[in-house]
């Protein structure tokens, strides 16, 4: 039962499951390693358990995973509890306070290895008032605490240790902010649910950045599997330059959007697998903006086959045939939005430097030799020369790196910057360029001011670009 394949993240999720099904509208997670015995504590202020209750929850398979249930209850087993604290440590204490009154029961693996028995402790009043944190608790809530984490400290000590389990500890505030976003941003029970690890406020991560009004929401798909609806909401994300700096700091480092793609599956409105088509196509450039939210009820449970850890779901036949329909429409949507703006810089530029060829259904870049810049370069240059001109363009085009590209653009598009400049070496290129367009000083203004641009080579100098054209050019 140590071993069904919990991390840290997943286990600390399984406990404010618990906490969300207990009516909380706070979850409070502690990891204290200043202590002689480390320990990790969960708790909340939700409606509590009496002793009876306590004792309940500690038994293993206290429920019956097909009788029906509340819509807000994420259980299912019976078994959350005990396996996901039992992959993280040997000592498992849970506290519950009803009306004012506490009371406490207690796994310890040790002394079920000693016995030989499946011993419970139930903590008398004064071993529940040594607790830790009970203070925070106030007329009702539950803690759960984890002592003697085998598991967490991967045999390491001093500094090391504490490195590690603070690298942890964001990874479960990282998960948290995901798998529950939709309750910190108040979209469930009308109200927020508020989160600390140690602490620090998680905030919600929304994966289908709802904020921004370039995402694009697709018309939502109702889909019957019994008595029971299936909801299929599409988004497209906008392209990564509609994203404020925040915004596309925040989405890449959860991860870039290519292994983000995909079917986010939500049971009550928490979040149990995602990041998947279900092998109904490959994860691709073509579909890295899509994402579809989609909905179902814990009556649904058996059809999607749900595991202990609530890390893993497959839809029914008849979603998965809905999804297969949606996803020609949004990976249709995904690559126009993604390819968008690369066709609009040719758009904006009455001659650009770089052209797009469709050949017979190939695609090929090369440079344009029409382009100004090179026809006045190549109109000073005698037939030798112009016949150099032609080999070196060619060479260039058809050396252009694409792969190498492909591989920086697709996972970090806004690291790539082709122009450092300093102020001096700018005007030092715009005096250069002004030379080879007009051999003879004349020129205009506008014409200097599209093929600069057409050239691309002061992206982020604009203003010194343009004050080199005010004193330059009468015009």
């Amino acid at each position: 039962m140590r071993d069904l394949g919990y991390s840290l993240e997943t286990a600390v999720a399984d406990l404010v499951d618990n906490s969300i099904s207990a009516e909380a509208g706070l979850v409070e997670i502690f990891c204290d390693m200043t202590q002689a015995t480390p320990l990790l504590a969960v708790i909340d202020d939700g409606k509590g358990m009496s002793p009876d209750g306590i004792l309940l929850a500690m038994r293993h398979g206290a429920v019956n995973p097909k009788r029906e249930r509340s819509a807000c209850d994420l259980g299912r087993f019976g078994l959350g509890l005990k396996t996901a604290s039992f992959s993280q440590c040997r000592r498992l204490t849970v506290a519950s306070v009803q009306n004012g009154k506490a009371a406490a029961a207690e796994w310890n693996l040790d002394l079920i290895d000693e016995r030989d028995e499946w011993i419970v402790s139930i903590l008398d009043n004064e071993e529940v008032a040594q607790l830790p944190f009970l203070d925070r608790i106030k007329d009702a809530g539950t803690m759960v605490i984890w002592r003697s984490l085998d598991r967490l400290f991967e045999d390491e000590t001093g500094n090391r240790r504490d490195e590690i389990v603070n690298e942890k500890l964001d990874i479960v505030g990282r998960h948290l902010s995901l798998v529950f976003h939709r309750f910190l941003a108040g979209e469930f029970r009308g109200r927020k649910l508020k989160m600390f690890v140690n602490g620090h406020p998680i905030q919600p991560f929304d994966p289908f950045c709802r904020s921004n009004s370039a995402t694009q929401w697709l018309p939502e798909e109702i889909v019957r599997v019994g008595a029971a609806s299936v909801s299929m909401q599409p988004y497209i994300l906008p392209h990564h330059s509609r994203l404020s700096a925040a915004e596309y700091d925040f989405y890449q480092s959860r991860s870039d959007f290519i292994s983000n793609q995909g079917a986010y599956i939500y049971r009550g409105g928490r979040l149990m697998a995602w990041g998947d088509w279900f092998r109904l196509i490959p994860k691709g450039e073509a579909t890295k903006l899509a994402r579809v939210q989609i909905d179902f009820p814990n009556s649904l449970d058996e059809s999607w086959t749900i595991d202990i850890k609530k890390s893993r779901a497959r839809p029914p036949y008849a979603v998965r045939e809905r999804l297969r329909q949606i996803i020609n429409v949004i990976s249709n949507r995904s690559t126009t939005v993604h390819r968008g703006r690369g066709q609009k810089l040719f758009q904006e530029i009455s001659a650009p430097l770089w052209e797009r060829y469709a050949d017979n259904g190939k695609i090929r870049f090369a440079i344009n030799s029409e382009h100004p810049l090179l026809t006045s370069v190549r109109a000073r240059m005698d037939d030798e020369g112009r016949k150099h001109l032609q080999t070196l363009m060619e060479t260039v085009s058809a050396s252009l790196p694409i792969e190498m590209i492909y591989s920086d653009y697709s996972t970090n598009p806004r690291e790539l910057r082709q122009t450092g400049l300093l102020k001096e070496e700018v005007r030092e290129r715009l005096t250069k360029l002004k030379a080879a367009l007009f051999e003879n000083g004349e020129g205009n203004a506008r014409s200097f001011r599209d093929i600069m641009v057409s050239t691309r080579m002061f992206v982020g100098h604009e203003d010194t670009a343009e004050q080199f054209i005010s004193e330059e050019f009468d015009d």
